[in-house]
């Protein structure tokens, strides 16, 4: 398709750009300084370890991948899904590292951060190229190669993908930049073959070629220069430009066909989250993104769904400002083409990342920034360049203030890798800056647990636990089922008052629910604080749940004889924990035989039970 398009149509070059005659000094500063600077903030990361989220599928607990190099691996990289997705150059990296540095988590941790310090520097040089501004380049790349929120993506092994696609971009917008010089199947070649190793990165590559077009109106200035050049129309040079990109999109397409047919994507509980919850999580994740771009506080590894529960009022602002920023930048296409280009540049590359087609738990995540947020810095930093054309010290004060803003981001993103160090570190951070990350508590749980702190990883396990069952209640508040789990729960964490009120609501939705009358029976019996029990109301709930089919079962008939102890009636709590015993030797259950035996000792000697307060 590309040989017979360049060879059949006249497409319209990108004009000349004015030469600066910048000294070339000045460039391999600019490159020194980033590599400098990336590795001073991410350098730490060679002393990391691997993380327990995600790097166990990727790396070290993949049989295929941490073998390295082998022929059955090469064979296996690019007909199988690689921690549920399909990227085999990533997949290739990962063996790469494996055969070099084995399961050294440092020299994963170098390659990331090398690809990341490769990926800003084309990306300098493209920007470069395409805009004919060394200095306005320069700041985009120090912000993407040092802002906090690409902390993630490059201190993360299992985000290789990000760092490896972005060095592909970098190429492929060099690639497009050449090509739009002086078109030609040579050039359209190369530019197609990275298009495709970028997609074999990553699979959200596919809206690269959207991406190309916005620069074909600015910087590239092609549409323009294509109608000087005695094209009929502005239509029909949109036309042939969009029909340039075809063999592109075809790419994009085939590179999702394959992803769709050999990857499997992690839904879990989100699976039948509605479309309508998706979309006020991506309106308001598109604002919050830009919030975290200008302020990147309270980052985290892993950020909970919001699901349906988002305020009416936060998602109606969202929008109403998406939309005035998108008629800001159509306003002033014409004026100043940037602030249409890098804000539908970040639409267009975030849009596969905004949870339309929900894949994990997150509501959104940093990595999905990596390269949308160049946009947004190329937009502000070329809107407030040409906003001081006549400040009487305009260079001294945009450079000083760059760098500031340059050193600002680098200490923030110094401070975020440290989080990053270890599991244990970067999980109670998670939690420090979240609410409600059954996630977070979840891994740190299974951190402390590897260190040998078993106490504190049960309470982690607990909490995680707790805040899935109180989502699931909100998510469905009839479902008596997940109160009643959420109440055994509560009372496990001391909170019985909590408990109580969830299993009242139970016997609210379903009054002959067992398991919450005799949940409240036995906690009114036998819970230690005197202002919780309630005799009377204890026999009242055992009874009416011994009525129940089920209701002979020892486990209920043991409640029922607590309850007659608390209320003072000793024949019928000896008489009825018997029973208890009979029925469970009948089962078989030694152990709660001896438990009903050490019970009926005290019902004899008159005193009733207490259970022991929660740890």
């Amino acid at each position: 398709m590309a040989t017979g398009f360049a060879a059949g149509l006249t497409m319209p070059t990108a004009p000349e750009l004015r030469n600066h005659r910048e000294d070339r000094r000045v460039a391999i500063a600019v490159c020194i300084f980033l590599t400098v600077a990336i590795w001073l903030v991410f350098g730490q990361t060679l002393n990391h370890g691997f993380i327990n989220f995600d790097d166990d599928l990727y790396v070290y607990q993949n049989a295929e991948v941490s073998r390295g190099l082998t022929l059955e691996g090469l064979k296996w990289f690019l007909t199988h899904p690689h921690a549920r997705l399909w990227h085999p150059l990533t997949t290739l990296t990962h063996m790469t590292d494996c055969q070099i540095y084995g399961l050294r988590p440092g020299g994963h941790h170098f390659t990331n951060v090398l690809l990341h310090n490769v990926g800003s520097l084309l990306l300098f040089l493209a920007l470069s190229r395409m805009t004919g501004s060394v200095w306005r380049s320069a700041f985009v790349a120090a912000i993407f190669a040092i802002h906090p929120m690409r902390v993630e993506s490059v201190a993360w092994v299992a985000e290789r993908k990000d760092v490896l696609s972005g060095v592909f971009f970098a190429m492929t917008l060099g690639a497009y930049a050449h090509y739009a010089r002086a078109p030609s199947v040579r050039r359209y070649v190369v530019l197609s073959i990275l298009m495709a190793c970028g997609l074999m990165s990553k699979a959200t590559f596919v809206t690269v070629p959207l991406v190309l077009l916005l620069l074909d109106y600015w910087p590239l200035g092609r549409m323009r220069s294509g109608t000087r050049k005695g094209q009929s129309s502005q239509q029909s040079v949109v036309r042939d430009l969009v029909a340039e990109k075809i063999p592109l999109i075809a790419l994009s397409l085939a590179a999702s066909a394959v992803t769709i047919l050999v990857q499997t994507v992690t839904m879990a509980s989100l699976e039948q989250l509605p479309l309508l919850p998706r979309v006020k999580n991506a309106a308001v994740s598109i604002i919050v993104y830009l919030r975290q771009m200008l302020w990147p506080s309270g980052l985290a590894v892993f950020y909970p769904h919001p699901r349906n529960h988002l305020d009416t009022w936060v998602v109606l602002g969202s929008v109403l400002l998406i939309v005035v920023i998108t008629l800001v930048a159509v306003l002033l296409l014409q004026k100043r083409p940037y602030l249409f280009v890098g804000w539908f540049w970040y639409l267009i590359l975030l849009f596969p990342v905004l949870g339309f087609f929900q894949s994990g738990l997150q509501g959104r995540a940093d990595r999905f920034t990596y390269l949308p947020h160049i946009g947004i810095t190329l937009a502000v930093t070329w809107t407030i360049a040409d906003l001081a054309p006549r400040w009487r010290y305009r260079s001294p004060v945009l450079g000083s203030s760059a760098m500031c803003i340059v050193i600002a981001f680098a200490i923030c993103a110094w401070k975020q890798t440290t989080y990053w160090r270890d599991n244990v570190s970067l999980w109670r951070h998670a939690i420090a800056v979240t609410s409600e990350n059954q996630i977070a508590h979840q891994n740190l749980g299974a951190a402390l647990w590897a260190n040998g702190d078993r106490a504190e990883a049960q309470v982690q396990a607990r909490i995680a636990n707790i805040i899935h069952a109180e989502a699931t209640v909100k998510d469905f508040p009839f479902n008596i089922a997940a109160r009643d789990s959420l109440g055994a729960l509560l009372v496990q964490a001391g909170d019985v008052h909590g408990a109580i009120s969830q299993w009242e609501v139970s016997l609210q939705i379903d009054p002959n629910d067992g398991n919450a009358l005799n949940n409240l029976a036995w906690i009114l019996a036998t819970y230690p604080d005197d202002s919780i029990r309630n005799g009377r109301r204890a026999v009242q709930l055992a009874e009416s749940a011994t009525a129940l089919p089920g209701g002979d079962l020892p486990i209920v008939l043991r409640t029922l004889a607590a309850s007659y102890a608390e209320q003072g009636d000793f024949p019928q709590a000896i008489n009825t924990s018997q029973r208890a015993i009979d029925r469970a030797a009948e089962q078989g259950n030694t152990a709660l035989v001896e438990t009903l035996r050490h019970e009926l000792e005290l019902y004899q000697a008159q005193k009733p039970y207490r259970e022991s307060p929660p740890n």
